[in-house]
């Protein structure tokens, strides 16, 4: 799967160049996605404004992608479905399962606000930042 890198200071934006995401292309969607798990910025934005066409394969190894980046404390948040793959998801009642925004400028406000989340979680965890009595 060829693709567009674009690095941000909190996560990576990943826009594919193909037009469709086939079943055939489950393998490199991993390929190309999973490494980010092992960076220091790992939090991804996959832009899919270029895809006309996705196959229920594909989308449901974007699912499973998508839940591995969460298992592992980072974003992953998709943005810019063209109309005819929104409502293929919908159809096949994938679409509420992906966490997605219309635009790329909101995708990197919920993985800002994800981090900022996590955090706060990480501080409570650990104790910081509470006050003594």
């Amino acid at each position: 799967m060829e693709v567009k890198i674009d690095t941000k200071e909190k996560f990576h934006v990943i826009t594919p160049t193909e037009t469709a995401l086939t079943a055939t292309m489950t393998d490199g969607i991993k390929v190309v996605l999973n490494p980010y798990l092992k960076n220091e910025v790992r939090n991804l934005v996959l832009n899919l404004s270029n895809i006309e066409n996705i196959e229920a394969e594909a989308a449901e190894e974007l699912l499973q992608i998508q839940q591995e980046f969460y298992e592992n404390n980072a974003s992953f948040v998709v943005c810019c479905l063209q109309k005819n793959v929104e409502a293929f998801l919908n159809k096949e009642e994938l679409l509420e399962l992906f966490n997605v925004t219309p635009t790329e400028s909101e995708a990197w406000d919920i993985v800002q606000m994800e981090e900022i989340e996590r955090e706060f979680m990480d501080e409570e965890e650990t104790g910081e930042g509470e006050e003594s009595n």
